[in-house]
């Protein structure tokens, strides 16, 4: 069978006068023909018979769909129904189109060996490597249909007719997310200009020997021992745990002990039947465990669990705690943290008031804190330096919230009139915190922007309102999405906290640090991007989004936000576990 091509079909087509065709029905024929295993020449005959029955129709996608119905597939189950193979009689097992290619060739050579002088004298030309010989081998490079027919995989096999008759085609049967209007068609040059690539380089690839079935059961006993600390680690200093105290040994208090889940026997693990094998640090021995005192529990072979009970005897371990990793509490303020009449600061009072009750981990504070566009500032009828303000501020903020222990993060804004007026803007400088060791482990100061990793989860912080910014400047026709959830697509796929250019006069841009520190190093699975505008959550392309507003709107009071996020993982049936569990934005 001869190659089919778009060429080849156009020129057939012009023979009863069928041009100016779009490139999409031609493409479309190939795959006709190639599917159907029938040659330009034919393909343009069927068509000018089944068109001329109709009265004419034109050539278009519709109407090539509508041939492919009512022709080819009944033409091409009833050579199905005919077809016969040839090689049903041969006794050699091929598994592979080169074998099955191999075999023919010395099928034609033994047959030339019996061949007579007259049938000798037509005896095939020389092959060179430019010109193959095998009749069998060019036909099935000129078509994929062919080489993925049957007969090419094994020379006794028949298609399957459970699979040629099989139903709902095409029907979509789950679905995740809005699809209303998605068209799931590629671009018009598919591959270019997409990069795909490993995260792990070279030299951790897995190319190199492996050694499967020759282990030795200490590299093995090795990996596991590390697996175990290394999550032992992690455990330990998420719930403070002081020391982890050996499995086997007899105690009359409750004790807190590492290790790893399996089970008493090679059958399926029960609630009778689990061990905890300890890491060598912990003795390295394994104890049963009763799970009677637990009210629930999940646990699988190999799980790296830290437990607290009791074991009086050293025989068995009566579990009445299961440790387990909750979620992150977090919360979003973003100033001014005064009203616009008074530099009281009675918003950030009772902001802290809401972290004391509610204890959350982590307090993501944005600036301004001493706010350039305060109406007092502005008038200067202030009685002490901006600094001095701004200290006042901080102390207050790491005293009043000292009970709770939780992380602070201080992020500086454009608007705070002691600090530098340049973007991206340098981390807050505070002398006081940076020599008290203690404050210095609950206090993080970033720069705006940034990119935090909170548990595992990536945040991406800016303080300056971008939003308003690129709202201002923005052009749009027909996208259906509403003006936020464009801007923020555009942040996420620029890949940038600030693309907009020129910027606004008020962003005085160091190009030169923007190219190191303005860019997102990866999409973050919470975006936190405060601004004038309404407050909001929303998922774009799979980023949470948050607007918290700001703490003060005026003389009245404003907004903050908070979120609950865990650590990305996987869940008990293989799906992926989203890093912001809930999210919410509440007045002050």
């Amino acid at each position: 069978m001869a190659l089919v091509t778009t060429e080849s079909l156009q020129s057939e087509l012009e023979v009863f006068d069928i041009s100016g065709l779009d490139e999409s029905v031609l493409d479309k024929m190939v795959e006709q023909c190639i599917c159907n295993r029938i040659q330009a020449d034919e393909m343009v005959l069927e068509w000018v018979a089944y068109s001329t029955t109709k009265s004419g129709l034109k050539l278009n996608m519709d109407t090539l769909e509508q041939f492919e119905h009512e022709v080819l597939n009944k033409k091409h189950k009833s050579k199905q129904s005919f077809r016969r193979e040839d090689t049903h009689n041969r006794t050699r097992d091929i598994h592979s189109l080169q074998d099955l290619i191999k075999a023919e060739e010395e099928e034609e050579n033994l047959l030339d060996s019996y061949s007579t002088p007259a049938k000798g004298s037509q005896k095939r030309a020389l092959t060179t490597p430019e010109h193959p010989h095998s009749k069998r081998s060019a036909a099935l490079k000129a078509s994929p249909g062919l080489l993925l027919s049957p007969a090419s995989f094994s020379p006794s096999a028949t298609p399957s007719q459970k699979y040629s008759q099989r139903g709902g085609k095409g029907e979509v049967v789950a679905t995740f997310g809005a699809v209303q209007g998605t068209r799931w068609v590629g671009r018009k040059t598919p591959g270019i200009g997409i990069q795909v690539e490993l995260l792990e380089g070279p030299e951790d690839s897995l190319r190199s020997s492996y050694k499967y079935m020759f282990q030795r059961l200490r590299d093995v006993r090795n990996v596991l021992t590390e697996k175990i600390e290394e999550l032992g680690e992690s455990l330990r200093c998420h719930f403070n745990i002081e020391e982890f105290s050996p499995v086997s040994l007899p105690a009359q208090d409750r004790i807190t002990v590492l290790g790893q889940v399996c089970c008493d026997s090679n059958g399926k693990l029960n609630a009778q039947s689990v061990l905890l094998e300890a890491g060598p640090e912990q003795g390295g021995q394994q104890v049963p465990v009763d799970l009677s005192e637990l009210k629930e529990y999940s646990l699988f072979p190999g799980q790296v669990v830290v437990m607290e009970g009791m074991n009086t005897t050293g025989r068995k371990l009566m579990a009445s705690k299961l440790y387990e990793v909750k979620p992150v509490n977090v919360l979003v303020a973003c100033g001014p943290f005064t009203p616009s009449d008074s530099l009281t600061f009675d918003p950030l009072l009772d902001l802290i008031s809401v972290i004391v009750r509610d204890r959350p981990d982590v307090c993501l504070l944005l600036g301004p804190f001493v706010d350039s566009k305060h109406e007092q500032i502005e008038k200067a009828q202030v009685t002490e330096t901006f600094e001095a303000i701004f200290s006042r501020c901080i102390e207050s903020i790491v005293d009043g919230t000292k009970s709770v222990g939780c992380r602070l993060v201080f992020v500086p804004s454009q608007r705070d009139i002691h600090h530098h007026f340049i973007y991206p803007q340098p981390p807050f400088t505070l002398p006081n915190i940076s020599k008290d060791q203690k404050l210095s482990m609950r206090v993080t100061l970033v720069p705006d922007p940034c990119t935090l990793l909170i548990d595992g989860v990536t945040f991406g912080l800016t303080s300056t309102d971008i939003l308003f910014h690129m709202g201002a400047e923005e052009i749009s026709c027909g996208t259906g999405s509403d003006r936020f959830s464009r801007i923020l697509k555009h942040m996420l796929t620029q890949r940038s906290y600030y693309p907009l250019y020129p910027p606004v006069e008020e962003v005085n841009m160091d190009y030169e640090k923007f190219q190191s520190f303005g860019q997102m190093p990866l999409t973050p699975d919470v975006l936190i991007i405060p601004s004038e505008l309404r407050y909001f959550v929303k998922d774009v392309v799979g980023c949470v989004c948050v607007n918290p507003g700001r703490l003060t709107k005026g003389q009245v009071g404003g907004t903050y936000s908070r979120l609950l996020i865990q650590r990305k993982s996987a869940s008990e049936d293989g799906q992926r576990v989203r890093p912001c569990l809930a999210a919410q934005v509440v007045k002050i």
